[in-house]
This record gives C-alpha cells, structure tokens and sequence, in this order.
C-alpha cells in the first residue's frame, strides 16, 4: 500500500506544481484550442502525463528497493513506456510532430516491449485466425498493431475532462481483478500503480480541467494497459484473449468507427481531427442542449457533465468482460452485441431532434 500511496501523492503534487505555475510553462505547454474537436474556452496546460509518469517511476522505485519480487519487469515496464509519454509529451509542447513520427515511434516502443518482456499475442480463440498468429512474424505484427492503436485509442477520446483517464481506471480495475483470479501478481500491482498516479492527476483535472492529460499522459495509459492485458493473457492460458479486446472496447470501437467515418465515409485523411467523436456529439446534443451555462465560468459544468456518460458507456463492456473473463464464445457474442449497441446509439444521438423549449409568458404590469 505504500507503493501505491507514493505513486498517488507523487502524482499529486507534481501535478499541483505544475498547475500553480503554469504562468512559466504555460506558452508552450498550452492546449491548441483551434480544431473541430476543441471545446474548452481558455488555454489550459497539457502536461499532466508529466505527473503520471514521475509518480509511476517513483512507486515502482520505492518497491524495487524494499521488494525483489518481479524486480526486473517492475523497472522494464517504465522504461519501455517512455517511447510513447515521450514522443506524447514533445508533441504538446512544441505542437510540431507530426501523427506519423508518434505512430512509428509508438511501434517502436511496441516492438522493443514485446522483445523485452518476451510476450506477444498468439491466439485470439478463433481457428483461422489463431492459425496465422501460429507463424511469429503475423503475430509480433499483430501484437505491435495492438499496442500502437490502444495507445492511440486512449488519445482519441481524450476529449473532456476526466473521460480518458476514468475509462482507464475502470479498465485496469478490471485486469486488476482478474489479475487477482488467476494469482498473478504482478499484473495486480501494475494495475493498481497506474489507478494510483491517474487518481493524483484526475483529482485537478475533473470536473473544473485545471490541467490537460495531453498526448503524452493519453499514450502513457493506454500503452500501459496494452501492455499489462497482454501480459495477463500471455501468462495465464485461463484467461480468454478476447477479455483483452473488450475490455478495453470502447476506446478500440472509437478509433475503429473514426477511421471509418473520415476514411471511408467521408474521403479524408484517416488522421484528420473531427467534431464528431461519440464524446462530442454527447457533449453538442445532449449535455449541451440540457444545460444552459448562467455565467462563463460555469463553462466546465457541460464539459464535466458529459465524461459521466462514457464512463457508463464504457462499463456496459467491461462488466461483461469480468464475468466471462474465461469463455471465449461469451465474449464475442457480448463483443458484436456491444458494437451493435455503439453504432444504434450513435446514430439515434446524430439524429436527435432538439426541442426548442417554448418562451416564457410575460404579463403586462
């Protein structure tokens, strides 16, 4: 618990540093607000990775010194996750790297994580498929394409206050759990250490967003969870490779649907930034339209208001995925029933018809 309480605290106050003086930072590490998918309405700070990650390091040092136990992967995993933060964290402060240097150095890291902690993903319980994931080059493809979309899936719906970093939360109390199950340990203490430096960041950073995850803290979680749920599935032939999948569903369904919708839907770059995220279009015509802001300051309540909803959102997979952590069939059938449920909600929200409410009668004095 001591190991977990460092990494929270750490997070904590760095975090706190970083907000109290961000009139020194604040000229580069700013939030671009220009773009369909901005919403917030002043600049704002994007380092928050910055905490996650020096709260990470400095648990996992507190527990490689008192505790040998699993001391080799427990210092590994940081390392091999400074890839990703960091390419995520140059990016927002300079704002001049471009999506295809991240990617390629997202895989990079990918690639040296899976050498290093010799694991990668051989089966995922269907026939053809397992047969070519039988032939190690498909399989250390397919693994590093995993990797590098989940760290890129957590980025993408980093759109609100306290909605990429709670959806991560509740996925890594998930593979803490059944981490837990299955007596793997390490898998458990990984999972709590980065619940334990997201809650430090999330505590500034929802509701009012007094700082920004950013690309680097985005990229950090989701490698992390990539990471950590093939670890589980690797060591541990119990477990199904499809609670993998779902478990982390939602951000993997949004990534998927947004290549979709700008690539093939409407004939643009697939790395084009849109307006019209499952996130936003909640945000524009739900919480939005039910919330009338009295002053600007009252601006974040909308933004905050709407991170609620993804999060449930997200729990409608993750439930499932605890519960049949070990069949397979369940989870697939629970797996196309999800993606079911996302494309009917998010076309019924794209044609939702706002009601105008009527205007208030006035008597005459």
């Amino acid at each position: 618990m001591i190991y977990l309480l460092t990494s929270f605290l750490s997070c904590f106050f760095i975090t706190l540093f970083l907000i109290r003086y961000q009139n020194i930072h604040l000229k580069f590490s700013a939030d671009n607000q220009s773009g369909p998918q901005k919403i917030h309405l002043k600049a704002t700070s994007r380092v928050g990775g910055i905490g996650i990650y020096i709260g990470l390091i400095l648990g996992l040092g507190l527990k490689d010194l008192f505790d040998n136990e699993n001391l080799g992967v427990t210092t590994l995993i940081p390392i091999l996750c400074l890839p990703a933060f960091g390419v995520g964290l140059i990016e927002d402060i300079t704002k001049k790297v471009s999506p295809r240097i991240r990617l390629f150095i997202i895989v990079v890291g990918g690639l040296c994580s899976l050498y290093f902690l010799n694991i990668q993903i051989s089966s995922v319980g269907i026939w053809g498929l397992d047969f070519l994931l039988s032939f190690t080059f498909i399989s250390l493809i397919f693994s590093v394409f995993a990797i590098t979309g989940l760290a890129n899936a957590y980025n993408i719906i980093d759109g609100f206050n306290g909605l990429a970093s709670m959806v991560g939360v509740i996925a890594l109390l998930a593979i803490a759990y059944i981490g837990f199950k299955v007596n793997d340990n390490l898998v458990v203490f990984l999972s709590f250490a980065m619940v334990a430096s997201i809650l430090g960041f999330f505590l500034w950073n929802y509701p009012k967003g007094l700082i920004f995850l950013g690309d680097g803290g985005a990229y950090l979680i989701g490698f992390w969870i990539a990471l950590l749920s093939i670890l589980l599935v690797a060591n541990n032939s119990t477990v199904s490779p499809w609670f993998a999948l779902f478990v982390n569903a939602y951000p993997i369904l949004e990534t998927g649907f947004s290549i979709w919708r700008r690539k093939i839907h409407r004939g643009h770059h697939s790395m084009m930034p849109d307006g019209i995220h499952f996130h936003t279009l909640i945000y524009r015509r739900i919480v939005k339209w039910a919330h009338i802001p009295r002053s600007q300051n009252e601006s974040y309540i909308g933004n905050a208001r709407t991170s609620p909803y993804l999060w449930f959102f997200s729990s409608i997979s993750v439930v499932p995925a605890v519960l049949f952590w070990d069949n397979t069939l369940a989870l697939i059938v629970s797996s196309i029933s999800y993606i079911v449920l996302y494309v009917y909600v998010y076309f019924r929200i794209v044609r939702f018809k706002k009601i105008t409410p009527p205007p208030r009668l006035t008597t005459s004095p």
